[in-house]
């Protein structure tokens, strides 16, 4: 499989730009897409933010198991980080960030009167890769839709500050990836998921590419039971060739689109591509 690598000019730039605001902000929201939570996390991010509060959004909390959501709960708390689950396009698990924001509201204000200095509302930042949720999550924080939200990476293209109330402004950043993925079996999760711009990918080689993992994950009854073609004993490659001639007369490229689109919509059903390590 040829390298992903995706990094066009508007992430470089943004990258920058958020950078030079970092020092405004108080908390960080970063949010990772919850089937593939080590993969979706951009690893400089600790290092951009220093000691600032960071509250860890595991979005899409409806498309893996409760069993794995869990996992993930007890994996982080052993790494003294807290996680809070949301599903921003249903509006659940809202309530939680917005009180765990305004907590670290109170710490910093507390910080300022200290120093003499008048308090404010919290500022804080959403951060993530590409398409993991964070304009989603921006308008459920508001309750009304400020920031576009779309199935695919590289809509929010421009830094922009929103004041959700009195209390609390976020600013909303363009999704960020590394200007070099050293992993490609995380990139290729990323592709898998929408994570990262389609141009960076060939369909078909990321198709059988799930297909592969959904075996090597134990999943292989679900693509069995779906479209009643067994993946033991073959690659994902003849995988979609056996389906591409059985359903799609002979179209390789429209089996493809289905299986990623069954997969990306849920349609398949909660299927994690990331289990907590042991």
């Amino acid at each position: 499989m040829p390298l992903i690598q995706w990094y066009p000019g508007h992430i470089a730039k943004a990258e920058r730009q958020l950078k030079e605001q970092l020092n405004r902000v108080d908390v960080v929201f970063e949010v990772l897409d919850a089937r593939i939570p080590l993969a979706s996390h951009h690893p400089d991010v600790p290092q951009w933010i220093g000691d600032k509060p960071r509250l860890l959004v595991l979005n899409r909390m409806d498309m893996i198991p409760e069993s794995v959501r869990q996992g993930w709960l007890n994996w982080f708390a052993a790494r003294g980080e807290t996680i809070y689950y949301t599903n921003a396009k249903q509006g659940k698990g809202i309530k939680p960030l917005q009180k765990a924001a305004q907590g670290a509201g109170v710490q910093m204000n507390q910080r300022r009167r200290d120093r003499g200095m008048r308090p404010r509302g919290v500022r804080a930042v959403v951060i993530g890769f590409p398409n993991v949720g964070k304009s989603a999550l921006i308008n459920r924080l508001l309750g009304r839709k400020v920031a576009a939200s779309a199935r695919r990476a590289g809509v929010t293209r421009q830094l922009k500050w929103i004041r959700i109330s009195d209390d609390l402004e976020l600013l909303d950043a363009p999704g960020i990836i590394p200007a070099k993925l050293d992993n490609q079996e995380d990139a290729v999760k990323l592709a898998i998921c929408e994570d990262i711009g389609e141009a960076a990918y060939d369909n078909q080689q990321i198709g059988a590419a799930l297909v592969d993992l959904l075996v090597e994950l134990n999943f292989e009854k679900i693509l069995l039971s779906r479209y009643q073609v067994d993946p033991q004993d073959i690659t994902g490659e003849e995988y979609l060739e056996i389906l591409g001639n059985t359903r799609y007369k002979g179209d390789k490229e429209r089996a493809t689109m289905q299986l990623l689109n069954d997969f990306r919509k849920g349609i398949m059903g909660q299927i994690p591509l990331e289990l907590p390590p042991l």
